[in-house]
């Protein structure tokens, strides 16, 4: 990674512009977890890290 702090920030902004732009395309395409899938599947994930 370069050392310059501008260069930085333009690469990490055309990072989070390609992930909206999946984000997008996912959603375009169906590709989405409904509201109650998402609550099972955050509910299976909140029990496992509480066992640590």
């Amino acid at each position: 990674m370069p050392d310059n702090p501008e260069i930085e920030l333009v690469i990490e902004k055309l990072i989070l512009l390609d992930k909206i732009e999946h984000g997008i395309k996912d959603v375009n395409e169906g590709n989405v977890f409904s509201g109650e899938e998402v609550r099972e599947k955050l509910g299976k994930w909140l029990k496992y890290q509480n066992t640590f």
